[in-house]
């Protein structure tokens, strides 16, 4: 049976009870009469790279069957789907970001199953609200998808038979439910697999550093773009910066690589504040912690904390300098060789001794920063560092000797962001202070010699910022 051929015939579309009924005049009357085209894809420039983790991976599984799903749409609401983002490990090891894909390894042999484009021969292409053609764009053939991503491919209804053989089978769970149906599970060795899939993404690769790179950049574009408009800023609020910085990520990347945090005033102190739905006010700070994912899913995690009135406030700024020193002292702390957690605690250094130059710590600096204490958290709250790439808290499933347990290695992609937060109904804070929120944050790449900052563009010392706003808002 040929490509097209193989989709079914009538069955199983993605149809709603409200859509009008299609006499059998009609769909055969739709069913001829086109033409055809192809779909012009490019050579993907990951797939050389994606064939070397390829590679690597099953040299970690030798003799194993290995199973990557892409995964498959998600429900909004009722009929309606999120837009379709596939799996972090499915795209790191094949390049596809097409859904319902299935990425078979054996043998160091690699298979793509893929759900091609819509068929002629049924009603799917102008009756199916999910994969039809008519309804949501031509889906790619398996040829070219082949081409594009150099792997060869067959067709998704193919996989069950495939999975029906003999062999041991490891499996990326909890992304396709029919996946994970179709072969019995071994918690213990599919923990394992995820485990090694999560840790080869530690170390990025030159293509992945310049993907990366080009997230920061897009990202400080919309960094600027919000600061441009601070009329309608002030005039609408907080959901003004989420709109302009989504815009500007869907025009150059793919979209936003979480959800924007705009936290005006005391919204600042919740760390992760992303209802935005607050005003934003003259004399107070604003921070912005935004990030665009790139068209090849690689996103930018970025924290700027600027002064609504374009100045700060003499508080204002001896507490942000407090933060930037901070920053400075982690990201130094950033060099192979030395423990991941060590860049958390150059920075809690820095903040521990400024609380307690303010007279806010209960006990001594010293005894403060003792693991067994560790009370200056009170104000700081969070890690400073994570690691980034194709997810924004990537290697998520790794081991904890590996991350965060581990060392710091050439062309591991972090973020140092180390930040203090006053929340509104501390009563061991003096007045003034309560109601500030202040972070800073930047993607910082290990290189042989230290680090190298990905997001530099955008200003950080706070006369950089009073700068750059005045520079923008001319």
């Amino acid at each position: 049976m040929s490509e097209i051929e193989n989709t079914q015939q009538t069955e199983d579309l993605q149809t709603e009870s409200h859509d009008p009924s299609v006499p059998e005049a009609w769909s055969a009357f739709m069913r001829r009469g086109w033409g055809d085209r192809e779909l012009d894809l490019p050579a993907h420039p990951v797939s050389s790279y994606a064939a070397a983790r390829r590679e690597r991976l099953a040299e970690a599984f030798p003799g194993d069957r290995l199973v990557i799903p892409a995964g498959n749409y998600k429900v909004r609401s009722n009929d309606t789907d999120y837009r379709f983002r596939p799996d972090t490990a499915h795209t790191y090891f094949s390049g596809n970001q097409t859904s319902d894909a299935v990425l078979v390894i054996e043998g160091g042999e690699a298979t793509l199953f893929a759900r091609p484009r819509s068929s002629r021969q049924s009603d799917e292409f102008f009756r199916d609200r999910q994969y039809g053609e008519l309804w949501a764009g031509r889906r790619p053939s398996l040829a070219e998808i082949s081409d594009s991503l150099g792997l060869p491919t067959r067709h998704i209804d193919d996989l069950e038979e495939h999975l029906g053989g003999t062999g041991k089978t490891r499996v990326l769970r909890g992304v396709d439910a029919r996946v994970d149906s179709l072969v019995p599970g071994d918690a213990e060795h599919d923990r394992d697999f995820a485990r090694v899939a999560s840790e080869m993404r530690l170390l990025k690769d030159e293509w992945e550093l310049g993907e990366l790179a080009q997230a920061c950049d897009i990202t400080a574009l919309g960094f600027e773009d919000a600061v441009r408009d601070w009329d309608n800023v002030l005039k609408y609020g907080e959901r003004w910066i989420e709109g302009t910085f989504f815009r500007r990520a869907r025009a150059m990347g793919n979209d936003i690589g979480y959800d924007s945090i705009v936290g005006s005033g005391k919204h600042a102190t919740t760390l992760h504040w992303i209802e935005n739905s607050g005003p934003v006010t003259p004399g107070e700070l604003l921070l912005l912690d935004m990030g665009v994912e790139g068209t090849n899913l690689y996103t930018a995690d970025v924290t700027r904390t600027i002064p609504v009135d374009g100045r700060f406030t003499p508080l204002q700024r001896e507490l942000y300098d407090l933060v930037h020193a901070a920053q400075e002292a982690g990201i130094q702390a950033v060099r192979p060789g030395v423990p991941f957690q060590s860049v958390h605690q150059a920075s809690m250094e820095v903040l521990a001794h400024g609380l307690g130059d303010m007279g806010l710590l209960p006990v001594s600096v010293e005894e403060a920063l003792d693991p067994e204490s560790k009370v200056y958290s009170r104000w700081t709250l969070h890690g400073t560092s994570h690691m980034l790439g194709l997810d924004v808290h990537d290697c998520g499933q790794a081991s904890t000797e590996a991350y965060p347990k581990g060392d710091l290695a050439e062309s591991m992609v972090l973020t140092v962001e180390p930040g203090l937060y006053f929340q509104e109904d501390d009563l061991l804070v003096p007045e003034e202070l309560r109601g500030i929120g202040i972070r800073i944050e930047d993607d910082i790449v290990v290189t042989a010699d230290g680090s190298r900052n990905l997001s530099a563009s955008l200003p950080r010392t706070a006369e950089d910022v009073e700068a750059w706003m005045s520079s923008l808002q001319r």
